[in-house]
Order: C-alpha cells, then sequence, then structure tokens
C-alpha cells in the first residue's frame, strides 16, 4: 500500500496512445496472442507491457537467500513476528492482476491517474501487472485465514530512468484487524518500548475520520498502527531516529498518515499507511473489523542500510555484487568499479499524445539496464507553437566498459523506433 503517487497526477496529458501494434513488433508475433507464465491474453488498444518487463516476473529477488531484499524482508517479519507471532506471511503472489483487484476493490475512481497506461502496465483491458501489494489485500482478508498478515511482492510501475526508479520494485505490506468488540483488550496485549508520542495532523475534511467509526477507535488503532512502525524504524536503523508524520492521501484508508525517517542529514518518506475503509472490510467479510495497513517499498530502505547507490544493482548477478551479502546481516556494499559513463542526445518535436514515460520505455526495450539515467535538458516552443524537447540518455555499465560502437547501435535503434511508434519528427 505505498503511497500511489503519479507525476501525471495534474497532467491533462494522459495518455490514451495505443501500443498494440509496438508490443506485436516487440514479440515478433503475426496475431495479438500474448503468453506470459503460461496464460494467453489477447493484446488490445489498452496493451502496453513489452518482453523486457515480463522477463522479470519470475526473477523472484525478494525470495533469493542472501540478496538484500531477501534480508530487508526477513528482518522485517521478524520484527512484526516479535510483536505478535500469529502474522501470516504471503509472499508467493501472482503478479498478474485483474483491474478489479489492482483498482476497484481498493476504491479507486476511474478517473484516477494511477489507472493510466502512462503509469500501469496493462496486459489487456481487464489485466494488468500489479501495481502494489495492496491488490492482494481483498483476497488476504477474504481469506480469513488470520487477523494480520505481511505481504511482500514484486510489484510493476512505469517510471521515469534514473538511480532510484526502476520499473520493477518491491513492495511489503502489512495487515491487521481488530474485533470492535474487544479492541482495547486486543491491544492491550502489545506493548511497544518507546511510549515517546510523536505528533500527527490533525483530522481533516481532507484526511478524515470515518463517519462509520467511533472515533476512540480509529484513535487506538492509528496508535497502533503508528507505534508499531516507529519501532520497526528503529529496530532497523537505530534508537534516536528522528521520525516525522504527515498527511497520506490513499484511496484505500482514511485517515492516512506517511512516515517521514532524517537519515544522513535528510528527511527520507519511507512508509504510507492508515485506517482501512470500512467499505473494503465490509465487502470482503469482515464487517465486524477495524483495520490498518501499511506499505513500503523495500528498494528504497535497502539502499540507504546498504548503502547501494544505483537501483539496478538489485539486479545485477555479478558475484562480486551479490558476494558481499549474507542471510541475517546488514553490510554495506563496496563498490567494485565506476565504469565510464557514454552520452547520447535525441531532440524532436513533440505529438501532443507523447507522454515522458513512453519515452523511458522506448528506451527500457532496447538499452535495458544499460542506461543509467534520463534527462529532459532543452525544451522550446517555436513561433509556430511547435514544442521541442531534448532528451539525454546516460548509458553506464555496472559491469564492464561500454564500447561507442554498441551504443551508436543502440542509439540508433531508439531513434528510430521513437520515430515509427510515436510519429515524431527528430531534429
Amino acid at each position: 500500500m505505498l503511497p500511489f503517487k503519479s507525476k501525471s497526477q495534474d497532467d491533462s496529458r494522459l495518455s490514451h496512445f495505443s501500443f498494440p501494434q509496438m508490443i506485436r513488433n516487440f514479440w515478433r508475433l503475426h496475431s495479438t496472442k500474448i503468453t506470459i507464465l503460461n496464460r494467453d491474453f489477447v493484446a488490445d488498444s489498452m496493451t502496453n507491457v513489452g518482453p523486457s518487463i515480463v522477463s522479470k516476473l519470475d526473477r523472484k529477488l525478494h525470495l533469493q537467500p542472501n540478496h538484500p531484499l531477501n534480508i530487508l524482508k526477513t528482518k522485517i517479519e521478524a520484527y512484526f513476528h516479535g510483536i505478535n507471532p500469529g502474522y501470516c506471511v504471503l509472499d508467493s503472489m501472482n503478479p498478474i492482476v485483474t483491474t478489479k483487484q489492482n483498482f476497484d476493490d481498493l476504491l479507486f475512481t476511474p478517473q484516477h491517474p494511477g489507472r493510466s497506461k502512462t503509469d500501469t502496465y496493462y496486459i489487456d483491458n481487464k489485466h494488468v501487472l500489479r501495481t502494489h501489494t495492496s491488490a492482494h489485500q481483498s483476497e488476504a482478508i477474504a481469506s480469513k485465514r488470520s487477523n494480520q498478515y505481511l505481504l511482500t511482492a514484486d510489484v510493476y510501475r512505469r517510471d521515469e530512468i534514473d538511480p532510484t526508479h526502476y520499473p520493477v520494485f518491491h513492495q511489503m505490506e502489512g495487515i491487521r484487524l481488530f474485533s470492535t468488540q474487544s479492541l482495547e483488550t486486543e491491544l492491550n496485549i502489545e506493548r511497544f518500548n518507546d511510549s515517546k508520542e510523536i505528533p500527527i495532523p490533525k483530522p481533516s475534511n481532507d484526511n478524515p475520520y470515518q463517519q462509520v467509526h467511533d472515533p476512540r477507535h480509529v484513535e487506538l488503532v492509528g496508535q497502533h498502527l503508528r507505534k508499531s512502525l516507529e519501532g520497526l524504524m528503529r529496530y532497523l536503523f537505530h534508537q534516536d531516529l528522528q521520525i516525522r508524520w504527515i498527511d497520506g492521501y490513499f484511496p484505500f484508508t482514511s485517515p492516512s498518515w506517511e512516515m517521514e525517517v532524517y537519515y544522513n542529514n535528510q528527511w527520507l518518506e519511507l512508509c504510507g499507511c492508515g485506517v482501512i475503509e470500512q467499505d473494503i472490510l465490509n465487502e470482503f467479510g469482515a464487517q465486524d473489523k477495524i483495520g490498518w495497513a501499511f506499505g513500503l517499498g523495500l528498494e528504497r530502505i535497502a539502499m540507504v542500510l546498504f548503502d547501494i547507490p544505483d537501483i539496478r544493482l538489485f539486479w545485477s548477478q555479478d558475484q562480486r555484487f551479490l558476494s558481499q551479502f549474507q542471510n541475517g546481516k546488514i553490510t554495506k556494499f563496496v563498490p567494485f568499479s565506476k565504469y565510464p559513463v557514454c552520452y547520447k542526445d535525441v531532440s524532436f518535436w513533440m505529438k501532443e499524445e507523447f507522454h515522458d514515460n513512453d519515452f523511458a520505455e522506448i528506451v527500457r526495450q532496447f538499452a535495458g539496464d544499460l542506461v543509467e539515467q534520463v534527462k529532459l535538458i532543452d525544451e522550446f516552443k517555436n513561433k509556430k507553437g511547435r514544442v521541442s524537447r531534448c532528451y539525454r540518455i546516460e548509458y553506464r555499465s555496472m559491469e564492464r566498459t561500454l564500447t561507442n560502437e554498441e551504443v551508436d547501435a543502440i542509439q540508433e535503434r531508439i531513434r528510430d523506433q521513437v520515430v515509427s511508434h510515436f510519429g515524431v519528427e527528430l531534429r
């Protein structure tokens, strides 16, 4: 349930660009049939997922022993089991979900930017690659296997290219349900070492208590949630860690908060959370419950704890990276080399339908993890109102020195694809 924030949120240019021909070219098919994880789908006007993303589906980094993400996942699970051993761990869910699971069950409005093709990987108009672990929240609640869950999964979002963003990352979600009839009794069983209260924003029209809830219940559940997460961050970092809470806004919780911690002289946003919308609990058989949920990004925390400077490194199969980590230990990453960067620019006249994430997707398809960053370095409008953009693509392998010849070949393919698929005019 990590905050679903979209750079497209206030962008009236949310793209409805049709990708099926592009996908058919990528998959080298003569029909619109796509097979993913042994399931057959038919590409349609919403399809925008290609082979470079599908190739990641079976990697499951969070389940690989001695991998930083698995080490962090295990530590978080150990912390919550220390509070209460009843947490049910779910970490092998199928990444293909329906739009109902990913959006409708979580009360996303039809106009929510998270549904946009610029943000989400659509397989067809009814199936997506999950954009958050919350896509499995309703399934977990309805199963009634437990009143408390820890869900971990790889999630997929179309995004920019830089050292801290990747189209596949990993989330961990916590869900805790309480009986409205015995709430205070259940809460009294658990104690937290830190009794210091950290101020929180007051309820507001934008971030209200739900009318169906007893305000006292909301206060108790919210306090339990925040104390649980404050303890987690001090467990992972250090006991005198500075923490603050700010308002959050998510379709599936209210009130909602975001946690920020002060680390290495900067405030880091690490977690989104809140009191679960009662409509969700009612829909999935938990009418007599009130509960909280949180979501956090494992890469975001692991990059800080392990001193990993580039998110692409998590996907490296180079033993110079992997051999540095061991189950149960937080080890600072020692860079084994810094290979030279190669800069290539591409400039073109824009089309109205064009979106930055569409360009990033073309780069990913043909350059993969050889690109460290893509920057918009220039934009101007001529007297006729045409808009030109110049993007700088920074090529740098994490494992070897790239040659000019191979970079030129990739760059030429990117230039060709931008023209053929988006109809732009190169400059």
